[in-house]
């Protein structure tokens, strides 16, 4: 349950106990970034105080890069309020692709979409400028055909030249594509999908070989998938800075219920992990409320022992993370408007444990429409970058909810 607005402000006057924050260079686009970033998208659907406290603790704190995907109006508004007058402060990655159609997220490719929703961002951010400007969600082969013989990277290209863009930003979920990305020359800052889970467990790989004592040196995991590891260090080669996103799981991997590897690991665990990659400088963390925020940027505090993850690592796996729903919402946009994310959400809460908490009902019910909805069209499934099966989920949902 969210803390009331005044606990919040009181909180963020008491920010003294605050840690000095590390600063990394960006690759070769110059910025100058705090390693532990904000990723916005939780903010979406929070009141403007909660938004504001939020924002303003993390410059605070020391945070100098938020990522802002969600192409929702009022978040974006509510967020360059909370900006006035210390916009310098932040570096911003925006995204071109993201839109809102019929009240939903949207991704897409055509440019005269993208350009509304490009300049809806500065006009909503109050900025004349985006420090990043991200080319969204680029995985497979067909959709890298179509943003590299468009009119999409000519556009972000142009932006650059303009000044409109200080550098180009690609986001991705598959190495492969992305490799092919920064190899065109034309991407300075890559945003991936960055975590243990993800590395370690390929699914054509033996994992036993992952986790003997052999694949572990110098507090530096061996054993990841080839072509992720080629993805880290071809970027850190051609000094294309990564900020990451997903790097908690969606915060699987803070569970021991719900963690690959049998154990919680914590969120500065995560970070450390994130950090150890080659070319990453910045670990995005998706914060709702102030503590959140506290507790992320206390990595620049804690001791070598708290943000070691090799001994969590060192045990076999129990499945991989492919097909774990990350809440990202890429999935949409639905036909039937549903909220993918929030009915999968609640579901994983429900089947935790054995008696389903009547708190998570409440909230489930209390969507606009619910997996009873779903008309097994199979859109989200192929618009999901995890594979998750989400037609199945609906259907899970709708024996635990009764809707």
């Amino acid at each position: 349950m969210e803390k009331p607005v005044e606990y919040i402000y009181e909180r963020t006057q008491n920010i003294a106990r605050r840690p000095v924050m590390i600063y990394e260079s960006l690759g070769r686009c110059g910025l100058k970034v705090s390693v532990v970033g904000l990723g916005c998208e939780h903010l979406e659907g929070k009141d403007y105080q909660i938004i504001d406290s939020v924002v303003k603790t993390a410059i605070e704190c020391g945070i100098n890069i938020f990522d802002v995907f969600m192409s929702e109006p009022n978040v974006r508004s509510n967020i360059g309020k909370a900006l006035t007058g210390i916009r310098d402060n932040v570096i911003l990655q925006g995204h071109i692709g993201s839109i809102f159609e019929k009240g939903q997220y949207k991704r897409s490719r055509d440019i005269k979409q993208n350009q509304v929703f490009f300049e809806d961002f500065l006009k909503r951010l109050k900025t004349d400028y985006v420090d990043i400007g991200m080319i969204h969600f680029v995985d497979t082969p067909e959709d890298f055909d179509i943003v590299f013989n468009s009119d999409i990277i000519e556009y972000a290209v142009k932006l650059k030249e303009q000044g409109i863009i200080k550098a180009v930003g690609l986001s991705s979920h598959e190495p492969a594509t992305a490799i092919k990305a920064i190899k065109t020359g034309f991407i300075d800052v890559l945003m991936f999908s960055v975590n243990p889970a993800y590395d370690l467990l390929p699914q054509n790989t033996q994992i036993d070989v992952y986790f003997k004592k052999d694949t572990y040196s110098n507090d530096r995991l061996l054993g990841i998938d080839p072509i992720r590891n080629e993805l880290y260090s071809t970027c850190e080669r051609m000094d294309i800075g990564i900020t990451t996103m997903k790097s908690l799981a969606a915060g699987q991997l803070l569970n021991a219920k719900t963690s690959p590897f049998g154990k919680a690991m914590t969120v500065h665990q995560c970070i450390h992990y994130a950090l150890n990659r080659p070319g990453v400088k910045s670990v995005l963390i998706g914060c709702k409320t102030l503590e959140q925020v506290l507790e992320a940027v206390n990595y620049a505090k804690v001791t070598d022992g708290e943000k070691d993850y090799t001994l969590i690592l060192s045990q076999t796996p129990k499945y991989s993370m492919t097909g774990k729903c990350m809440y990202c919402n890429h999935c949409l946009p639905c036909p039937s408007n549903i909220n993918i994310a929030s009915v999968t959400k609640y579901l994983d809460l429900a089947t935790i444990d054995e008696i389903v908490p009547a708190s998570v009902v409440e909230h489930y019910m209390a969507l606009a429409t619910h997996a009873s909805d779903c008309i097994e069209c199979g859109t989200c499934e192929s618009n999901c970058p995890f594979a998750v099966k989400i037609i199945e989920n609906m259907r899970r949902a709708q024996e635990v909810f009764g809707n």
